[in-house]
């Protein structure tokens, strides 16, 4: 007796241990999750703050960088139906943990572009930052313009350009593919594990953040773009530009380097969660809350059936249940409504940026910190508010419908006047500026620079006292420069293109600009507003997809329609707004004979087509809801009629026995 004591007192103390271990705390797992999705979204949200920024920096066009944004949804969409299989078979944390480990490498791989390619250049017509003169009128130097021309196009740049995509390309893959176990194990492994009374709570928390990360990223790309490209390569001192500078191209692989880093250091702790761990108690349950749950772990058999289908036979019955969804109307209409607010977003998430950077002349930092602390928390506002008005209200299906088109109503009309709040294109001489229209081109490139022989590609921009902007001193037909005590450029003077008092103009280094800064804040006002009231649609349009759908199919049908999300929206959603921006460009640059980033933009037509197609998505949503609310209305008027001719017998029923009753008692 006295000798097994000792061992029962060592159980016991090491059964304690383990309940003390943070890694058998539902808790834990939650706390350590919300960090890995905000991680997550730090990753995939970056990219399309630093949209524009790697597009100068390697030469891409709108088309390709919007490719680049959705191809990590290729790899999501590939495996995402599999998850639904695996279920609880496998070891949830565990997969999480390596499905972070891929995440975090491939923000590393995002950021290796930087590291095998060379310095960036301003522009390759310039022979560097210290001999200014060079990209000034020169008639003499013809020699070097045309050397130095050739020079930026060797066959090491033209591979160097095709590695870049490719290892951008793979690592959206790699992105893609690590994010697919994330979320989904996640919830279910709460849902298991939690207590009936905290779950709804800490999925909550959960959903909430998947609204807050893209707003972090956001604000993580204003900061970080704040910084010259080269940090590491070369000395503040030799660095001639500011953020202002239309060349000026900030270090946007720096983020990937802090969102992977992060990333990685919160894929740890899964590698340490079991694979089952102790149902959570709620304090203070009651009996009812105690008889729900002996009630559902009565109903888990059946939920274990459907986990013990072979993979054959689940991959068979796909099919049938994704048609069987789709002949549903609801679910169908409300499915479409989401996919035309996704591709909305898609384009206000990736290419937003560029746009107030073209439309009201900001820098890639301020638009970023515009998106990440007004658009992105607006939406998150909205949410919000649908979800309370939801609960406040208890709504039936139809009254969530009709939420639904009011809100989307409200969001066109908020969104309409943004087609018409911009700023006209500015003057650029040979551009979209000609003093002679019947020669094609004006005296700023035949006869006030002739003499100058300035090169084709350069770009330089400078902005004449005419108002007048040009492409480079030397197309300005600019002479000599002004320079401060610190080396950089005051203006440029005597150039022959520039009309002036004295024989020639100025000019100034940088763009003209919009010069419409007065409409700006409206359209930050109106845009934020129409976010909020596109974003209350979305808890309601949940619930009618939940509560329109067969119990036994709800979570096939939640899958089907995150599939349809990414297939119809996210992934064709980037690649149509940025082929829809890029015939919208006026100017081409040139590498290595192939077109590459757009210089400038005939800003009329990018804000139509750019809102435009905004506008469209958000017309076809509001029409799907409409649709919704229709045939719900249907519905319920004919169940209401079927209620009243079933209860006609039963009114002549009693009618006749209260006339009969007389006559009884007589």
């Amino acid at each position: 007796m006295t000798s097994k004591a000792p061992r029962s007192s060592q159980i016991d103390t090491a059964r304690n241990t383990l309940c003390r271990s943070p890694f058998l705390s539902v808790k834990f797992f939650v706390f350590c999750h919300g960090l890995l999705q905000l991680s997550q979204l730090l990753v995939s949200g970056y990219l399309k703050s630093s949209i524009s920024t790697i597009e100068r920096r390697y030469g891409l066009s709108s088309q390709t960088s919007g490719l680049l944004a959705s191809f990590n949804e290729v790899g999501n969409t590939l495996l995402i139906v599999f998850v639904s299989y695996l279920g609880s078979r496998v070891h949830r944390p565990r997969l999480i943990g390596c499905g972070a480990l891929l995440v975090s490498l491939a923000g590393f791989l995002m950021a290796l572009p930087h590291f095998i390619t060379g310095p960036y250049k301003y522009d390759h017509s310039v022979a560097s930052t210290f001999s200014n003169t060079t990209d000034l009128c020169q008639p003499r130097a013809l020699g070097a313009w045309a050397n130095l021309s050739d020079a930026s196009c060797t066959p090491h740049a033209s591979r160097e350009n095709h590695e870049v995509l490719l290892v951008m390309f793979m690592a959206q893959a790699l992105l893609g593919i690590g994010g697919v176990p994330i979320q989904p194990f996640g919830i279910s492994y709460i849902d298991d594990f939690a207590s009936e009374r905290n779950s709804p709570l800490y999925l909550g928390i959960l959903f909430s953040l998947t609204v807050i990360g893209p707003g972090v990223a956001f604000m993580l790309g204003s900061a970080m773009l704040q910084f010259y490209v080269d940090i590491d390569k070369v000395s503040t001192a030799e660095v001639q530009l500011t953020s202002k500078d239309p060349r000026w191209v900030g270090a946007w692989w720096l983020g990937f380097l802090v969102a992977a880093s992060l990333v990685a250091l919160c894929a740890l702790p899964y590698f340490f969660f079991p694979r089952e761990m102790p149902k959570e108690v709620a304090r203070g349950k009651d009996r009812a809350s105690k008889k729900r749950e002996d009630m559902l772990s009565q109903l888990r058999p059946r939920s274990q059936h459907m986990e013990s289908l072979s993979l054959l036979e689940f991959i068979r019955r796909f099919p049938v249940v994704l048609l069987r969804n789709l002949r549903h109307p609801t679910y169908l209409l409300v499915v479409l409504a989401q996919v035309n607010i996704s591709a909305m977003v898609a384009g206000l998430a990736t290419f937003m940026g560029k746009f107030l950077e073209r439309q009201f002349s900001l820098t890639a930092s301020l638009a970023n910190m515009i998106i990440g602390a007004v658009n992105i928390p607006g939406a998150m506002v909205g949410i919000v508010v649908g979800g309370a008005i939801l609960k406040r209200f208890q709504m039936s299906l139809r009254q969530c419908s009709a939420l639904c088109v009011l809100g989307m109503l409200l969001c066109l009309l908020m969104a309409f006047p943004l087609l018409f709040l911009g700023c006209p294109t500015q003057k650029v001489a040979g551009v979209t500026h000609w003093d002679r229209p019947s020669s094609g081109f004006g005296h700023h490139d035949l006869a006030c620079n002739a003499r100058c022989r300035c090169p084709k590609w350069g770009f330089n921009p400078v902005c004449g006292s005419d108002g007048v902007e040009y492409t480079s001193p030397c197309s300005a037909g600019c002479s000599s420069i002004t320079l401060h005590p610190d080396s950089s450029i005051l203006n440029y003077s005597g150039c022959s293109c520039i009309g002036g008092p004295g024989p020639a103009g100025v000019a100034r280094p940088g763009t003209c600009g919009t010069g419409c800064s007065h409409l700006f804040v409206p359209f930050v006002v109106l845009s934020c507003l129409a976010g909020i009231l596109a974003s209350m649609s979305h808890t309601p349009s949940f619930m009618l997809i939940l509560r329109s759908i067969h119990p036994e199919d709800k979570s096939f049908a939640v899958g089907i329609q995150f599939m349809l999300l990414r297939v119809l929206a996210w992934m064709p959603g980037p690649v149509l707004y940025g082929s829809a921006i890029d015939t919208s460009c006026m100017l081409w640059e040139r590498r290595c004979e192939r077109r590459a980033a757009c210089r400038y933009y005939d800003n009329t037509l990018f804000r139509h087509r750019y809102l435009g197609l905004q506008f469209f998505f958000e017309v076809g949503a509001f029409l799907c809801f409409g649709a919704v609310y229709l045939i719900l209305r249907k519905q319920e008027r004919e169940a209401s009629q079927e209620e009243e001719t079933k209860a006609e017998p039963e009114k002549e029923k009693l009618a006749g026995n209260s006339t009969k009753s007389p006559e009884s008692r007589v």
